[in-house]
Parts: C-alpha cells; sequence; structure tokens
C-alpha cells in the first residue's frame, strides 16, 4: 500500500504526489509547453519536432521523454519513425489538482475574512 501525505486537508498518495511533481517538471519548461501544444493539434515524429527546434535532436528527445514519464504524451512506432501524441486527460488532472490547491486558498481567504469581520474571533491556540 503506497505511503500517504496530508497537505491540510487533501490527503495525497506518495505515487499521486511523485506523478504531480513529474507533471509540472515536465510542465515548468517552455519548450515542453510548446512541444505539448504541437502534440496536442496532431500526432508529429520526433524527428518532425526536432526540425522545429534550435536544438539538437537528442535535447528534443530528452523533453519529449520528461513529457511521456509524465503522462502528458504517448509515443508509438510507425516503421523507423515514433510519433508522438498529447494525452488530454493527464491535462485534466493537473487542471483538478491546481482547482484543489485552489479551492484550499480560498477556504483560508474565507477565514480570514471571517476574522477581520468579527474583531471579538480569536484565533486557536
Amino acid at each position: 500500500m503506497p505511503a500517504v501525505l496530508t497537505y491540510n486537508r487533501m490527503v495525497v498518495s506518495t505515487d499521486e504526489s511523485e506523478r504531480a511533481d513529474a507533471l509540472f517538471h515536465a510542465l515548468a519548461d517552455p519548450t515542453r509547453r510548446d512541444i505539448l501544444a504541437v502534440v496536442l493539434q496532431d500526432a508529429q515524429s520526433v524527428s518532425d519536432l526536432a526540425r522545429r527546434y534550435p536544438i539538437s535532436f537528442a535535447a528534443v528527445h530528452k523533453h519529449v521523454g520528461a513529457l511521456e514519464r509524465a503522462g502528458l504524451v504517448t509515443k508509438t512506432r510507425h516503421g523507423r519513425e515514433q510519433r508522438v501524441r498529447g494525452d488530454v486527460a493527464t491535462l485534466r488532472t493537473a487542471h483538478r489538482l491546481l482547482d484543489d490547491l485552489e479551492g484550499l486558498w480560498r477556504g483560508r481567504i474565507d477565514r480570514i475574512e471571517q476574522v477581520l469581520a468579527d474583531p471579538t474571533e480569536r484565533a486557536p491556540q
């Protein structure tokens, strides 16, 4: 059974936490975000992707690998060519995670507003 981490009211398994780390690490790089945008529109070969950027084929291949480890793209082999396709489901997962975090933050803001509105209320000790 995977270990479980608790962030305020959110309970996140270490597996989910590692997947989120890989996801946001992959999205942190502008080249990877651009590659993802391209392959979400239409599958591309790694060679075609490499021609789009002023970096080496090996560097593009590493970027695609980071996106694949994060589950943002899948690669399939067609003969000698590797085709890369974006995975919208993983983007939805990231969106849900960000929504959960936003909910926590908004809850804190609402609580601060309550405390400020009632000067007799004291913070728990």
